[in-house]
């Protein structure tokens, strides 16, 4: 045991006076001289600790155990008497959820369903693991089929009736619109055929060679298909009648938020083509056998002129949301190009609405002008909003753990983690426990995972290094097998594994976002869950103001939102004491 102790706090002091970081993992393979040491340290630490580790059992036990009755129901699944039929669902599809053993829509699916059916514009905001994508999903295979039943009882032809009608469900990545598409894909009639055809459009995949009901993206694979040919370009956006944001705060932020301003601006701008033609008849015939017949040259320049108007806003300091517009050119507009842009603006409030759009997020920001809950309000100011009751706060779902360690214990204190995982951690249907071990970085991934494999734990290891097969591959193991992902934050956000058991945070996270994703991998679909979060004396203000705000069932941002003053004072600190040693 000293040897082992020896030999990690060798290690780790000399990491943490070469890295800002106190907590790191890097190059493990320092870490054990010898297979005989980490075998001696192994044993001590299960001795001391076996009384502790009974107890912390117990809870962790029920955490993996789907609860029948109590905190877990109440907390997840809608009132006794609400039931799919209730909520408008037609009889069809009711069968095919309960076949796919979703028998009873969930609190967050039982609000957003009708609000979804009205045909209003939905912003739904709820936390992870609550049922938000067939919370969007059933309502919208819902209104396609009876769409279809109608069509084909008029027009006796389903196919050439539904094939101006499409809808639309927009995804960061390959991933995600993977599983949209299995998830969707469940629901099947009596005779094992899914309800509707659902495709994605991302990845190496073309263009489906079949009319699909549902189309699945990414903002990039889209905008690749459908902007070199403005026909092709004109007869897509007046197909799409639904359009989905799935994680819609990390879509309408960052490196995604041209791309998906610039579509909404492109379906907008359909919309009023559509709406100005309905004026006249014959204009109206022509828009429906070619889009791209009352498209005008004049109309194409419209389209980034309103991109540009979207970007000014009313208020100052808002950013531009066109990518194609640089800020010379929008410095050197004309007095008749300001005109327009204000004309554009009343057409945007009067013109005829013939889409809806669905915004789904687990965590959605509203301070600040550029957040993407403030970006939602703005751009659709009559959207319903629809938000879970533990959105940006703790599930009561969650059992959570806390250990502040140092450069003596953190090693021990990871490998005490996943050995309770492990050994005391039970499914009720017997499968396979799965714990989820969070870092920061890559390369602390890949040290998390060598420390483990050296104590005698064989893990998956998964971040942004991994090709696309690769990671498709090991979630897809993880899931089947169990066992321990050791991943970064890619594994975090929308990716439903189930009965994930035990997460445990090795590196803390540095955002709420990030905090909130992690935690939400367990604790879901109406089971609890067990959260071991590890962090050092330069988070310990921070863990203490998310554990108020915890004990307070209030949104964890606002402790994140105060980590800089947080280091300050650790700073001022520092500062004090070489003062006085000085």
């Amino acid at each position: 045991m000293l040897l082992y102790r020896s030999a990690s706090a060798l290690y780790l002091e000399r990491l943490a006076s070469s890295s800002k970081l106190l907590f790191s993992f890097k190059n493990s393979n320092l870490l054990v001289p010898s297979s005989c040491s980490i075998r001696i340290g192994l044993v001590c630490l299960r001795q001391p600790c076996s009384k502790q580790s009974r107890a912390v059992g117990t809870v962790a036990a029920s955490a993996a155990t789907p609860v029948a009755d109590g905190i877990g129901r109440d907390t997840f699944y809608a009132a006794e008497g609400v039931s799919w039929t209730s909520l408008g669902v037609s009889d069809n599809v009711s069968r095919a959820l309960v076949s796919a053993g979703i028998q009873r829509p969930s609190l967050i699916q039982a609000a957003c369903v009708p609000s979804i059916m009205s045909g209003n514009d939905v912003v739904i905001a709820a936390e992870t693991g609550s049922g938000k994508t067939h919370g969007y999903l059933v309502p919208l295979i819902n209104k396609i089929c009876n769409e279809q039943r109608d069509d084909k009882l008029t027009d006796g032809d389903q196919d050439l009736a539904s094939i101006n009608k499409l809808s639309l469900v927009l995804c960061p990545n390959v991933m995600l619109c993977e599983q949209v598409v299995q998830m969707a894909n469940t629901l099947c009639d009596e005779h094992g055929k899914s309800l509707l055809r659902v495709t994605t459009v991302c990845g190496r995949q073309g263009w489906p060679v079949y009319k699909p009901d549902i189309i699945v993206s990414t903002p990039a694979a889209l905008l690749n298909y459908i902007e070199p040919n403005r026909s092709r370009r004109m007869k897509f956006l007046c197909a799409v009648k639904h359009v989905v944001f799935d994680e819609a705060d990390m879509l309408l932020v960052g490196s995604f938020q041209n791309k998906v301003i610039r579509l909404i601006n492109l379906l907008r701008f359909e919309e009023k083509l559509l709406s100005r033609s309905k004026e006249s008849p014959e204009r109206l015939m022509e828009l429906e056998a070619d889009p791209s017949s009352q498209l005008t040259l004049q109309d194409e320049s419209d389209i980034e002129t309103e991109t540009i108007s979207e970007g000014e806003g009313e208020g100052e300091g808002e950013e531009s949301y066109d990518e194609d517009v640089d800020s010379n050119n929008i410095q050197e507009k004309t007095e008749y190009s300001s005109r327009r842009v204000k004309d554009w603006r009343r057409a945007q409030k009067s013109y005829e609405r013939s889409k809806q759009y669905i915004f789904v997020a687990a965590t959605l920001p509203v301070n600040g002008k550029k957040t993407a809950g403030a970006v939602l309000r703005k751009m659709f100011p009559d959207a319903s909003w629809v938000s879970g009751k533990y959105l940006h706060c703790h599930s009561p779902r969650l059992e959570q753990r806390w250990v502040e360690v140092t450069v003596d214990n953190q090693v021990d204190e990871l490998i005490k983690a996943v050995n309770q995982s492990k050994s005391q951690l039970r499914n009720i249907d017997g499968s396979a426990i799965r714990t989820m071990v969070f870092a920061n970085t890559v390369e602390t991934v890949e040290a998390v995972a060598n420390i483990l494999s050296v104590a005698g734990t064989e893990c998956f290891r998964y971040h942004k290094d991994r090709s696309l097969e690769e990671r498709s591959k090991i979630l897809a193991d993880f899931r089947e097998n169990g066992g321990v992902l050791v991943c970064t934050d890619a594994a975090a956000r929308g990716v439903d594994i189930p009965n994930v058991a035990h997460v445990i945070q090795a590196d803390f996270a540095t955002s709420a976002v990030d905090f909130l994703h992690r935690i939400g991998r367990t604790g879901r679909a109406g089971q609890c869950g067990l959260v071991t979060s590890m962090y050092t004396k330069a988070n310990r203000d921070l863990v203490a103001a998310v554990r108020r705000a915890e004990n307070l069932s209030q949104p964890v941002e606002a402790a994140f939102s105060r980590k800089r003053s947080f280091r300050n004072k650790l700073k001022k600190q520092g500062s004090a004491k070489e003062s006085v040693l000085s």
